[in-house]
């Protein structure tokens, strides 16, 4: 062997915006610190490294003495740091001006405190459109690495995939490594002999090759089971200790030396995609399937290896599609980021207070792009509440900080209407000082999003609960791995009993304002397991919308002619929002009703962000009598309202009727898939009070309802809280 091979170990460090302290601690005691502890005595090797921005800030904040580590090793050329998206955003995700704002401001903090000179960037879930190329190199990259998987699905040959290529777009030139699959799954998985020799048979027929391992950092001690393997067992120690015996014909080398040191391999532009689960994972759920089983025939047939390159799963801007909260949380970060783009344009020349209050809402901005609750394979994502939350939680802070930006103080408030979910239809967009609540005329006129912009919190962060492909998995039930430590797309681990039971779909998105006739025998059971039956056609369905305007006050008038069991009956709701207020006025009147019985009307709300199984989340009554931990069932007939109360967020939620009222509460809980197995999460809370309607003479029924939100204990803590609250009750 007497050109060696360069082998590049390119590690991925990422904790996503709005995860728990503790998960990051956790994993800095698992992988972050130990990997360094194991490497840094091996002074031969090098690496490449990326360190995420949410990541990297609380290191910054918490361990500064480890990224003080990575500014010595860098200083000695041991570690090269990659740069990137800033907030690690799906880059197809977000505007070109966002792209280039995430790499360049992610670079000049890596230069500044590391002292690193970036050249190279981590390409968030290797989610690639060539048209990327552009921004990416006029935010001042070189070179990047996806999967070898996008090289094949060009229609390269396997062999012809160990260096890096060149690609352009619109005349900027950029380098393109391809990552190693099969070593994805060697590393630390197997073996390390099993790598060396990999490593061999490659350096045999291909002297001189570039070798690219990218992947999570996370593999190496923050996986299920690796930590015990990785350290204790002295995997990582093992490795490294072979890469040094064979460093005669294996070089370990940073990406910068590769493209320095080695010629590109020729040109291409390659195809949309990510790495190849991904593909499969925003495949629509019956797709999955159907293609897991053409995949085994496939294997049994031992055609597999040769299809492959050429079979590409789904898009992943599809999964946008595929779920249809992160398109509502997609829709509200675009929105901001347009406002944000305007303000630009219009603070270039301001003064300086003004720009920096925009390079405040910039940032809110980009960590509101974070990618992980956008979508959805092995790890949580989408399924974490508090991830959802977190984004919200910043993008609305971005809004609030553009409108103080625009000059709004004080009491305000406005109606407006806009595309604002990009789907080819007009919403009704209601924004005050204190809340902002999104509705949609043409999809049941549901609420689907209600802002409490004092504490920066959408209630209505739910998530529609969907068939996965891997709840065939859940039913078939737990599985062991022989005790061998398995690749988290390979375990069937449970972690809480009797998953199968739990498993329930919706056949719409749980929003608010819902409007549903249900059977008279309807009861909290059949409404909580989703078989009371549907009699009427007002779930999903288009409603006329007209806007109100008043000094201090605005209102959307929302009306539709439907039918209930082949009955016409007419639905008009209104919601009214005034300025300085944090009270939602909603009145609904029911007309054509058959007078000779009555019929059984409920409005669905939902609430999110208020977790269930803890004493101070909890429902109460009028008397403010505890009634239960949010999550507990309720039945309450003819009461004067309810409310929900989360001490530790601050958020005390109260409805209040004009009649008697009856309510019913339940949890809504999915299960789904993450790195520690399958589990039951908590997604919202439904409150849905009801009445078997008996019209008057004239055929009508009516009931006026009020939304109050308190926040007074969350800004009883704030420094400087900027907004009062109202009392919980009206």
């Amino acid at each position: 062997m007497t050109q060696p091979i360069r082998f590049a170990l390119v590690l991925h460090n990422h904790q996503p915006i709005g995860n728990f302290d503790h998960v990051f601690e956790q994993a800095y005691v698992d992988s972050y610190r130990p990997f360094l502890d194991v490497f840094e005595p091996y002074t031969n090797l090098r690496i490449s490294l990326h360190t995420s921005g949410p990541l990297l800030e609380w290191l910054d904040a918490n361990h500064p003495e480890y990224l003080d580590r990575l500014a010595r090793l860098v200083a000695e050329g041991r570690v090269e740091i990659i740069g990137g998206a800033y907030y690690e955003a799906i880059l197809t995700m977000i505007p070109p001006a966002d792209r280039i704002g995430q790499i360049r401001s992610f670079t000049r903090t890596l230069e500044t405190r590391l002292g690193a000179t970036v050249q190279g960037m981590w390409i968030p879930e290797r989610v690639w459109e060539q048209s990327m190329t552009r921004d990416i190199v006029d935010a001042g990259i070189r070179y990047t690495l996806v999967d070898d998987f996008h090289f094949k699905n060009a229609g390269l040959d396997p062999d012809s995939l160990y260096g890096y290529y060149i690609t352009e777009d619109d005349g900027r030139v950029l380098s393109v490594f391809p990552g190693s699959e099969p070593l994805r799954y060697l590393i630390p998985f197997r073996d390390p002999e099993e790598t060396i020799s990999y490593l061999g048979r490659v350096s045999d027929k291909h002297p001189g090759a570039v070798l690219v391992f990218g992947d999570d950092g996370e593999k190496f001690g923050t996986w299920p089971d690796t930590k015990k393997h990785v350290y204790d067992n002295g995997w990582l120690r093992r490795f490294f200790d072979l890469l040094s015996a064979n460093e005669g014909w294996i070089r370990t080398a940073t990406l910068a030396e590769s493209v320095h040191e080695v010629a590109p391999l020729g040109k291409v532009y390659l195809p949309e995609g990510s790495y190849r689960e991904m593909t499969e994972w925003a495949l629509p759920t019956k797709r999955i399937t159907e293609f897991d089983h053409l995949k085994h025939e496939l294997e049994h047939e031992q055609r597999w290896d040769s299809v492959a390159p050429f079979v590409r799963g789904g898009f992943w801007r599809n999964f946008k599609v595929k779920y249809p909260d992160s398109d509502d949380m997609y829709s509200r970060m675009m929105t901001v980021s347009r406002r944000l783009e305007e303000a630009t344009r219009g603070a270039i020349d301001g003064p300086a207070a003004d720009r920096a209050l925009l390079e405040q809402a910039r940032t809110e901005l980009y960590r509101g792009q974070c990618n992980c609750p956008y979508w959805h394979g092995a790890f949580g994502g989408i399924y974490l509440p508090h991830l959802r939350n977190a984004v919200y939680r910043h993008l609305i802070l971005a809004d609030n900080l553009l409108d103080r930006l625009a000059g709004r103080t004080g009491a305000w408030v406005e109606a407006t209407a806009d595309d604002y979910n990009l789907d080819g239809r007009a919403e009704v967009r209601l924004a005050s000082d204190k809340l902002l609540a999104l509705l949609a005329p043409a999809v049941g006129g549901r609420m689907y999003e209600l802002d409490v912009r004092t504490i920066c919190h959408n209630a209505l962060a739910t998530l529609m609960r969907r068939p996965e492909a891997y709840h065939d998995k859940v039913l078939a039930g737990p599985s062991n791995n022989n005790g061998h430590v398995a690749s988290i797309h390979d375990r069937v681990v449970f972690k809480q009993e009797n998953l199968d039971e739990r498993l329930q779909y919706d056949s719409y998105s749980r929003k608010s304002l819902i409007d549903h006739f249900l059977d008279h025998d309807a009861t909290l059971d059949s409404a909580a397991a989703g078989v009371a039956h549907e009699l009427g056609d007002f779930v999903s369905s288009l409603y006329e919308a007209k806007i109100r305007r008043q000094t201090g006050r605005v209102q959307v008038q929302l009306r539709r002619q439907g039918n209930v069991e082949g009955h016409p009956v007419t639905i008009t709701k209104t919601v009214g929002m005034s300025a300085g207020s944090s009270l939602l006025e909603i009145e609904y009147t029911l007309e054509n009703l058959p007078t000779d019985r009555q019929l059984h009307f409920g409005v669905e709300l939902n609430f999110s962000g208020m977790p269930s199984g803890a004493d101070d989340r909890y429902f109460y009554d009028h008397h403010r009598t505890r009634l239960g931990q949010i999550g507990h069932k309720l039945d309450l007939r003819g009461v004067p309202g309810l409310g929900l109360i989360d001490e530790w967020l601050g958020l005390d939620v109260g409805l209040s009727a004009n009649r008697p009222t009856d309510i019913w509460t339940f949890p809504l809980e999915s299960v789904s898939q993450s790195e520690g197995g399958f589990e039951a999460v908590h997604q919202s809370v439904v409150v849905m009070p009801h009445w078997h309607v008996q019209a008057d003479a004239a055929g009508r029924w009516s009931v006026a309802m009020n939304l109050s939100i308190d926040t007074s204990l969350a800004e009883s803590r704030m420094e400087k809280p900027e907004l009062a609250s109202v009392p919980a009750w009206s």
